[in-house]
């Protein structure tokens, strides 16, 4: 394979930055343009073998980036990933393994001596019924989905964080574009333990989004709906496309189900209609009718890694918005039937106590209990001496109280 001589010589290619796509990231983020062009960047691709990860790399090589595109251990071989363009560096990994990890980026730094974006576009998971899912199946998805995420980023950030004490002012120090799933933010049929790693996920990044910005680094999670497996990406390279079925001489051919596995159901979940098969059977019938382009996604998600301010999510395609959305709707719903338990309603004026709810909606009398009767008994139970902190539990359980030093 070849690549370039030096870090500097391998960062010197001048950049393209016309537009392969008339879809843009909104101007809020600003991403590259004429008037703001990209300059060039160094990325590390988990997952480059799979469509949207594939389709990754391409766009980036195809606006004059570099590329250190990652294939799975004992799925891809060191071949396979060799020759795929002259400024692609092909390795292999096993997100599970940390050490697999730890070398990747060594190697990567070795070859063009910098990282500005990572991405993780690896995942696995298994369509059946959460009662049919053994602990084989619960691990697998866990440990690449959540513990696969959470080994690159570990192992990554401390170089980042060394990164931004060198960075101008206003400039972003890296980059962790984190590829989640609209399962992240839905309860899917045959998806359920999918689900929960995506979750968890989605938490993780969210909260450690608050414990990076300060360096400057950031992070987004993609969501994207399901992605089309026979585009062709039109792009110039010498590797060979797993989409095209003249073209497998190197054997890497896109999997029908991608990074799924479809379990056979027990007894009761094999019918046509349990609700346990839904997402085997919408993978099915979608077929080769899959809504969203991995081509057209990859270009955005090439601008999220250039653009300067970028979202905490970044959906793609019409499914992935539509269905969180109205996931989010259906939850302010519920959180709006339901607040008048915990929320009491204001007290009219020079009246006491709390009102109930008629069925009409209309304010009725006062709450049970009677609030001098609770207020004695709160005097009694609530007085303390000063310097002593106690609390009691709603359930009248044992108090919380503050050790003394020493």
């Amino acid at each position: 394979m070849a690549s370039a001589s030096s870090p500097n010589s391998a960062i010197s290619p001048p950049h393209n930055t016309a537009p392969t796509s008339t879809l843009h990231l909104p101007s809020s983020t600003d991403p590259p343009s004429e008037a703001n062009p990209a300059t060039t960047k160094v990325w590390l691709v988990f997952g480059a073998t799979g469509h949207i990860g594939r389709s990754l790399v391409k766009a980036a090589l195809s606006h004059g980036d570099l590329v250190a595109a990652v294939g799975r251990t004992m799925e891809n071989t060191m071949s396979q990933m060799q020759g795929w363009h002259e400024r692609c560096l092909g390795l292999l990994c096993d997100v599970r393994v940390r050490a697999t990890v730890k070398s990747v980026l060594d190697a990567t730094l070795a070859e063009y001596g910098r990282i500005d974006i990572i991405v993780n576009c690896t995942g696995y998971g298994v369509i059946g019924a959460c009662e049919d899912q053994d602990a084989s199946d619960l691990r697998s998805q866990y440990e690449t989905n959540f513990l696969g995420t959470l080994n690159i980023i570990q192992l990554s950030l401390p170089y980042l964080r060394e990164t931004s004490t060198t960075r101008k002012e206003g400039e972003n120090a890296g980059r962790y574009l984190i590829f989640s799933s609209t399962s992240g933010a839905l309860g899917v049929p045959g998806l359920g333990p999918y689900c929960a790693t995506k979750y968890a996920v989605e938490g993780l990044i969210e909260s450690m989004l608050y414990e990076i910005d300060t360096f400057g680094i950031k992070a987004t999670l993609v969501e994207p709906g399901h992605m089309r497996l026979d585009e062709a990406t039109g792009l110039d390279d010498k590797a060979a496309d797993p989409s095209n079925p003249h073209d497998l001489d190197n054997g890497m051919r896109l999997k029908r189900y991608g990074h799924f596995l479809v379990k056979k159901p027990s007894a009761p979940y094999d019918t046509s209609t349990a609700p346990a098969g839904h997402a085997g059977r919408v993978v099915q019938w979608l077929s080769d009718r899959q809504p969203v382009s991995a081509v057209k996604s990859a270009e955005l998600v090439w601008q999220l890694g250039h653009c300067r301010y970028p979202p905490l999510r970044l959906l793609l395609g019409s499914f992935a918005v539509e269905s969180v959305r109205d996931r989010l709707k259906s939850v302010i719903e519920e959180i709006e039937d339901w607040k008048h338990l915990h929320f009491p309603l204001p007290e009219e004026a020079g009246g006491k106590g709390g009102k109930s709810l008629g069925e009409d909606g209309e304010v009725k009398g006062e709450m049970e209990g009677d609030e001098e009767g609770e207020g004695e008994e709160t005097d009694a139970e609530g007085e303390f001496e000063d310097g002593d902190l106690a609390m009691h539990d709603v359930d009248g359980g044992a108090d919380i109280k503050e050790e003394e030093d020493g």
